[in-house]
């Protein structure tokens, strides 16, 4: 996908994975997910990369159960809801999740931070597990050292790239904006231009010089003027309420 310093590319898939390009490790270290040399870029660079095992499969499962398996229905209900959600957020988790590391179950809050066993209407429920996983995807993001800017590029990929509703509230919850490929099969197609790279040793190109302006990204979605109003806020309480997810799921096993 020939990531720049300032790409963060979303793969919505069976497992949601979220990489992006860092300039040195996190200074406090990280426990969870994954650093590697960065493979396109000086040995002085790395590569972070964050997997969230209930991606696709969760949203199947709340559009089935409320939103008669019609992904048209599901979006109805999704833009009828303000951005935000009123305060409500949701955790869902079909299998116990890797980011953070807890057990299966759907955990729901209200704006004042108590839990629910139910939303009020169903737009509620289907908001909140949309901001909720990208929620998620932004706090590890930032956790591993990513500084989101006026010139950060969301790059979104996988079979749920196709939905641009789902992608509007990722550029919203990122606050930057966020491009498509022509092609969903981006680990294909970068694994051929990672071997012409290679083919070219001793050349001195530098990858992007290989790739040029082949890999095609165009702008899908830019993020609503009140995003970091919104959602820098919800950032942090979303922290809040998962540290409290975790302490009941250490408790209870």
């Amino acid at each position: 996908m020939c990531l720049g310093s300032d790409d963060i590319a979303v793969s919505l898939g069976t497992s949601d994975t979220v990489f992006l390009s860092l300039k040195k490790l996190p200074e406090e270290g990280f426990p969870e997910g994954h650093i590697l040399t960065n493979p396109i870029a000086s040995s002085e660079e790395y590569m972070g990369l964050l997997c969230f095992k209930n991606g696709s499969f969760t949203r199947e499962r709340i559009k089935k159960a409320i939103a008669e398996d019609s992904w048209t229905l599901f979006n109805e209900l999704l833009d009828s809801t303000p951005r935000g959600n009123f305060g409500n957020i949701g955790f869902y988790y079909d299998l116990q999740e890797i980011l953070p590391k807890v057990n299966a179950g759907d955990h729901r809050f209200n704006r004042e931070g108590l839990k629910l066993l139910r939303f009020s209407g169903l737009e509620i429920e289907i908001r909140a597990l949309i901001e909720g996983q990208f929620l998620a995807k932004r706090v590890y993001a930032e956790k591993i050292g990513c500084q989101i800017s006026k010139d950060t590029r969301v790059l979104a990929t996988g079979g749920g790239s196709i939905n641009h509703k789902i992608l509007q509230v990722l550029s919203d919850v990122f606050n930057a904006s966020v491009y498509i490929q022509d092609t969903m099969n981006a680990a294909d197609l970068g694994a051929c231009y990672r071997l012409k790279h290679a083919l070219q040793e001793g050349s001195m190109l530098k990858f992007s010089e290989i790739v040029g302006s082949k890999h095609g990204f165009s702008l899908c979605c830019v993020p609503s003027p009140d995003s970091s109003e919104i959602y820098d806020p919800m950032v942090q309480r979303y922290i809040e309420l998962e540290q409290s997810i975790q302490l009941l799921s250490k408790t209870s096993t």
